[in-house]
Parts: structure tokens; sequence; C-alpha cells
């Protein structure tokens, strides 16, 4: 009997590895003799970086670097095993965690320390780069990646501009005779799960800028800098930027990579299952355990859980999900490919204490799931 344990991490409580430890625990319990292939995966967000490196033997590359409001701080990126890949994260560099919530300006904040990144996996000899977008605390829309990369943004004096969310009103040219070569010979696969455009109702800094702190007022002078921003690059670029889906995602670090760049954007799932060569591995699987920590609709919106059962239908093999919790409407996922859902909370309990149990819970689950399974059988 093969099984294929391909989790997403449960948030604050577990690691995507420390899932399929615990399910197969649980599952030794009643099946000694099987096979088990675990495979930590996620969905293009939190926890790619370490799913990837954990599938390729890579490593983290620690690198100091300007963080949203141009403090030196710690990030890291991915190198994987092939020593060719690097994963970045941009969060890493600018993410929303990294400025206090009472302290959130996002006109001031700025991406330059993505382009830091970049520079530094560049300067490892990697050919291809795996970008998680999401999570900025940031509206510049890549400026400051850019100018990390060597783009210059000059004012009508022809003064360099220091790039932020705001600053990009002033910028009357954008020069790029400096932006690093390598990226022209680098293949880029930017994992995005969101389709807005740059400006407008639904761009980055009307859609996104109120959870990084903009006010009415403050969203309207972002849409107006990122307009400008998006002119010009057009401009210089003769590529459609401005209404191109993908290009606000990450406070518009999207549109910078797709003017600036030849990255190719895609579902962030779709990224992370092609580089863990899921499909292979789930070959000739009898069941497979997927989950994450809250089971609920938007895990039907590519998250991992139905990235993984997308792949297990191509098999007709049967998918389990477990989770810490589920919320109303999560009885859709029985219309993309996951058969059952169990959450693994045993009791009432604290919100601490699920966190501190969930190891030894999630293999009591597992152990469940495989009774069951044996009592559908007739065994």
């Amino acid at each position: 009997m093969k099984i294929v344990i391909a989790p997403d991490s449960f948030k604050e409580s577990l690691t995507a590895q420390q899932v399929c430890l615990a399910v197969e625990n649980g599952l030794k319990r009643v099946w000694s003799n099987a096979e088990y292939v675990s495979i930590p995966v996620a969905d293009g967000g939190e926890g790619t970086m370490q799913a990837l490196i954990d599938a390729t033997s890579g490593k983290k590359i620690q690198v100091r670097v300007k963080d949203p409001r141009g403090q030196t701080v710690e990030a890291s990126y991915g190198l994987l095993g092939n020593h060719r890949t690097a994963v970045i994260e941009v969060a890493e560099a600018c993410g929303l965690h990294l400025v206090p919530a009472s302290e959130r300006d996002t006109k001031s904040t700025s991406s330059y320390g993505v382009g830091q990144l970049i520079r530094h996996a560049l300067d490892s000899g990697i050919s291809r780069l795996i970008i998680g977008l999401g999570g900025s605390a940031t509206t510049d829309g890549g400026s400051g990646m850019l100018a990390a990369l060597g783009v210059k943004f000059l004012n009508e004096d022809g003064e360099e501009i220091e790039p932020c969310g705001a600053s990009m009103l002033n910028v009357h040219q954008i020069v790029t005779t400096e932006f690093d070569p390598r990226l022209a010979h680098c293949e880029i696969i930017v994992a995005c799960d969101v389709d807005n455009p740059l400006c407008g109702s639904s761009g980055a800094a009307a859609f996104f800028g109120p959870q990084k702190g903009a006010s009415s007022e403050d969203v309207l002078l972002l849409d107006k800098a990122l307009y400008q921003f998006g002119q010009l690059s057009e401009k210089i670029t003769q590529r459609s930027i401005i209404d191109s889906k993908g290009s606000g995602a990450a406070g518009g670090i999207g549109a910078a990579f797709l003017g600036y760049t030849n990255a190719r954007l895609q579902p962030g799932i779709d990224v992370v299952m092609t580089m863990l060569d899921v499909e292979t591995k789930m070959q000739g699987a009898h069941m497979v355990i997927t989950g994450e920590g809250k089971l609920d609709q938007q895990t039907a919106h590519g998250k991992a859980p139905v990235g993984v059962a997308k792949i297990a239908k191509k098999f007709d093999i049967p998918v389990v999900a477990v989770a810490g919790c589920t919320n109303d409407g999560y009885q859709v996922l029985y219309e993309h490919g996951i058969d059952a859902v169990f959450t693994c909370v045993p009791r009432a309990m604290s919100l601490s204490d699920a966190f501190s149990e969930a190891q030894t819970n999630l293999s009591n689950l597992a152990e469940n799931i495989a009774r069951t399974y044996q009592l559908a059988l007739g065994k």
C-alpha cells in the first residue's frame, strides 16, 4: 500500500514537514508496512521557500538588506539543491510583518530589499529565479526593487529620487542603462495568485493599500503615483503594464517584473506542484492525505490542499484532508477533489493548547483515519 502525505503547514503551529511526520506516525500504528511518500507543500505564499529547500536538499542564504523603512535587517532566500535556482519570498525583505501596525505608512515604504536579495542570488551564479509575491508592506510599483538592480528614477530637474510609493509622483524619467543585464538571461517564474491590475478601483493602492495603513487620501495619491510610474514604464519597455493581470500584486511588484524582465506569472500552487514533481510521486498511490491549519471556502481558491487533490484525481486516488479546524463553507471542497475532511482537535481547548498539542492530536487523528478506512474495506 502506498500513501502520499502532502500537506501545507498549520500556521503558527506545525511546519508542513512536521505535519507529514505526525500523520505518518499515526498511520503506521495501523499500516506498519505501507510505503509512505512525504511531500511538504505550499501554495506559493508563506512556506514556499522552505518546502522547496526541503524537497531539493537546498539551503537558506542569509543576507543583510533594507527593510520597507530602510532599516537594515537579516533576510533569507532559498538556494535549491542544484545551486542554479533561487527562491525568493518578497515578504522576507518588504513584508508587512516587518512594520508595526501603529507605524504603517505605505506611502514611504520601499521594496529595495527585494532587489538586494535578487542581486545576491545573481552573484551566487543562479540561472533561475522563483519569486513568491504577497504579504508586502509596499505600494511602490516595485520601483525600490528596480533601484537596487540598477534602475534610476529622476525628477524634472534630472535629480535622482529615492523610490517609494509617494515619490513616484515626482518621477519624470526612468533610466535603465545600468539595469542588471544578468536578468535578461535568467529564467524568472513569479508565483502570483491575484489578477489585480496596477491602477484603478481594483489596483494595488485601492485594493491592498488600506491593509498596509493607507487612508482614503493615501489611496488616491498612491494610485496617481503608480499610474505615473506605469505610464513611464510602458513608454520605456514598450509593454502593457498598467492594465495587465497581476501587475498590482505585492504593491505593484508584479508590474516591475512584467515590465522590466521576461518573467512569467503563474498561480503559486502550480509553480510549487511542478517544482516538487508531485504528479510523478503520486502515481501508484492508494491514498493521498493533504491539509492545512484551517479549511474553508478560501481553500478552494488556489490553496495547497486543492492543488494536491487536483493532481490526485488524475489517477482516481481518494483524497483525505486534515486540519486544525474548519470554517463555514468548507463543504465546497468536496467539489474540488477532496473526498473527506477531518479536524484534529479532540475536545474543547484553548487556541494555545490546540497549537501545542497539534502533533499528538494529528497523529491520533491519522490513526483513526486508517482504522476507518480498514472498516470501509471490511477488514
